[in-house]
């Protein structure tokens, strides 16, 4: 398809990256008289986009998006003296959504190992969140704290699978608004298909979602996090996770994979660890026509 100038302005609008964008609002600040926005060019733009599908325009924006990772993780605080204050717990849950999760997260406190195994085999939560279930500390404070990340980790997984979000509650009502809202404005796009706006998780926002779960993780699990295990959760390719994975300066070694989940696989172990490695640059970083 071939677009006119003003036409890709709106798909730029609709879909381009940060990049993309701010170069679209500079130009049209100097457009002085030009009505790029005329509703010929809107109803031709808008057909185009219906056209073409929401699925192929998901592809064309991710071609931008490999490129852009550092973009989308969550604030590194390259000079911190701890590992804890790398990716600051707070930049990851606000205090307001950390409280919230305490009614939710109530379900993983008194679980039972009889309960876990049924969880297991029904595939109710990821495996992550399954195995550290096992292990959750006695200590009543410590162990809330790791049943709400656990809960927020298993929601935030559950949340990248959506393509895209037609719900106001995506999640279902036991998710607190406040989870929701964050969700929502946090970890989607706007996009207009059919004739309305719509929220998109695209491959920049899965990466986003992947590069906070992993921070997650971190935070869990005393600064190590099986990769593998991850990537299998969120059904990534290895090359994707690893990428997130350097862009946030984590070492990476191999290691045996947990007892129940294929214990003889090689498995992928980061590590976040004082000093960070150095930051390559961002065109380093391998382009791929498909993602997942």
């Amino acid at each position: 398809l071939h677009l006119s100038l003003a036409q890709m302005d709106l798909c730029i609008e609709a879909f381009g990256t940060s990049k993309q964008k701010r170069a679209l609002n500079s130009r049209r600040m100097n457009a002085v008289g030009s009505d790029i926005l005329s509703t010929a060019v809107t109803k031709a733009a808008e057909n185009i986009i219906d056209a073409k599908g929401i699925t192929a325009l998901i592809q064309d924006v991710a071609q931008d998006d490999v490129q852009n990772i550092s973009i989308f993780l969550p604030p590194c605080h390259e000079d911190a003296d701890k590992p804890e204050d790398v990716y600051k717990f707070e930049d990851i849950l606000s205090p307001a959504e950390y409280e919230a999760l305490r009614v939710p997260a109530e379900v993983f406190i008194n679980i039972t190992p009889e309960e876990i195994i049924k969880k297991t085999e029904e595939k109710s939560y990821c495996s992550f969140v399954l195995e550290e279930l096992k292990i959750l500390p006695p200590d009543e404070k410590r162990r809330d704290h790791k049943a709400r990340c656990l809960w927020f980790l298993d929601i935030l997984i559950k949340f990248s699978f959506l393509k895209v979000i037609k719900k106001k509650h995506p999640m279902g009502p036991e998710c607190p608004h406040i989870i929701s809202k964050k969700l929502m404005k946090n970890f989607t796009q706007l996009t207009y298909n059919n004739g309305s706006v719509q929220n998109l998780i695209s491959a920049s926002m899965k990466a986003k979602i992947t590069a906070y779960v992993i921070a997650l993780a971190l935070h869990i699990n005393n600064f190590q996090v099986d990769l593998t295990v991850l990537q299998n959760d969120m059904k990534l390719q290895e090359s994707r996770i690893m990428d997130i994975a350097k862009a946030m300066r984590l070492k990476v070694s191999k290691t045996k994979g947990p007892p129940e989940l294929a214990p003889d696989k090689n498995h992928k172990l980061a590590t976040l660890s004082l000093p960070l490695p150095v930051q390559k640059a961002p065109g380093g970083l391998r382009k791929r026509k498909k993602m997942k």
